[in-house]
C-alpha cells in the first residue's frame, strides 16, 4: 500500500517508515502537513494517510477533514492518525474530524500492521464496490458514466497538445441477429465485440445496446484509422461458439479532437462518421473533422 506518513519530528517520520516499509508498504513522509496535503490531492495512488495530530500549519483535525473531502465515492483513502499520551483530544472529537482509527505514537510494528491489514480489508471493498458501478455487467467494459468520466480526463491532456482520439463501433443489423437467433446468442455477439475491443488495450466501454466507444489518448487519424480497420476486420472474421454459420460486422465511426472540443461535440462527430459508415454499406470506417464532412478511410 502506498502511505503518506506525516510528523513533525524527523526521529518519528524514521521509525514509522522504517516499520512501514519491513511491512511491504511505500512511503512518502512530510514534516509539513500543507505539502502533504497537496501531494495526496495529486497522487491518487496514495491509499492510506498516517498522520499525527501536532503537525503545521494545518493541525491534525484540520488535515483530517480536508483529506476527507478528497476521498469521495471514486477515491478510497484511509486516514489514521496517531498521537502521544500528552494528547488529550477525545477519540470521538478525532474520528468526526474525518479519521478512521486512531493509534498510540509512537505505534507498535504490531499494532500498526494490524490496523493496516484492517484498512487494506475495507478499501479493497470499496474498490471492488466501484468497480462493480463502473462496469457494464453484460461486457465487463466500462459503463457509459465511466466512459465519459475517462474521456473527460482523456481531454485533459489532449488540451494540453496530446493527440486523441474516439472511435464509435456498432454492430450492423444487431436486430435481425436477435429475431433470427434470439437475445441471448445476441448477448453473445456484443461479449464477442467487447472481447476485441478489450484486445486493442485502449479504453473501451459500452455505449448501450449493441453501441460501444473506444477512447484513444496518444492517437491521431492515421494510427486509431489502423486499430478501426483491425477491429473491423475481426469482428467480420469472428464466429459464436456453437454457431459457426452465423457472421457479423461491425461499421466504425472515427474523430479526432479539435480545439474546443467537449466530450459530447468528440462523440457526436465520431457518431456522425458512423453513420456516414452505414450510409456507405456496413463493415465500413468512416471519418469525420470539426472542418470536413464524413469520408471513407482504408
Amino acid at each position: 500500500m502506498h502511505v503518506a506518513l506525516i510528523d513533525p519530528s524527523r526521529v518519528v517520520l524514521k521509525i514509522v517508515t522504517g516499520m512501514l516499509e519491513a511491512g511491504g508498504h511505500t512511503v512518502v513522509a512530510f514534516s509539513d502537513s500543507a505539502a502533504a496535503l497537496a501531494h495526496v490531492e495529486a497522487d491518487p495512488s496514495i491509499a492510506c494517510v498516517l498522520t499525527s495530530l501536532e503537525v503545521e500549519p494545518l493541525n491534525g483535525l484540520e488535515l483530517c477533514w480536508l483529506l476527507r473531502a478528497l476521498a469521495d465515492e471514486r477515491r478510497p483513502l484511509t486516514i489514521l492518525v496517531m498521537s502521544s499520551a500528552r494528547d488529550e483530544r477525545p477519540l470521538g472529537e478525532v474520528l468526526d474530524s474525518g479519521a478512521d482509527d486512531f493509534l498510540s505514537k509512537p505505534p507498535s510494528p504490531k499494532e500498526l500492521h494490524g490496523r493496516l491489514r484492517a484498512a487494506e480489508r475495507v478499501l479493497g471493498l470499496q474498490r471492488a464496490l466501484i468497480r462493480q458501478a463502473d462496469t457494464d455487467h453484460l461486457t465487463q467494459l466500462l459503463n457509459r458514466g465511466a466512459l465519459m468520466r475517462h474521456a473527460d480526463r482523456a481531454l485533459a491532456g489532449a488540451s494540453a497538445g496530446n493527440p486523441l482520439a474516439m472511435l464509435q463501433v456498432d454492430i450492423d443489423h444487431f436486430k435481425s441477429i436477435n429475431d433470427r437467433f434470439g437475445h441471448d446468442i445476441g448477448d453473445q455477439v456484443i461479449r464477442r465485440v467487447a472481447q476485441i475491443l478489450r484486445e486493442t488495450g485502449a479504453t473501451a466501454g459500452r455505449l448501450g445496446g449493441e453501441e460501444f466507444a473506444v477512447l484513444m489518448p496518444g492517437h491521431g487519424i492515421a494510427g486509431a484509422a489502423v486499430v478501426a480497420h483491425r477491429i473491423r476486420s475481426q469482428c467480420a472474421a469472428g464466429t459464436v461458439p456453437g454457431l459457426p454459420d452465423l457472421r457479423f460486422t461491425a461499421s466504425i465511426g472515427l474523430s479526432e479532437w479539435a480545439p474546443g472540443d467537449s466530450v459530447d461535440s468528440l462523440l457526436k462527430r465520431a457518431d456522425v462518421a458512423l453513420y456516414a459508415a452505414k450510409r456507405g454499406g456496413r463493415d465500413r470506417v468512416a471519418v469525420t473533422g470539426a472542418d470536413r464532412e464524413p469520408e471513407m478511410i482504408g
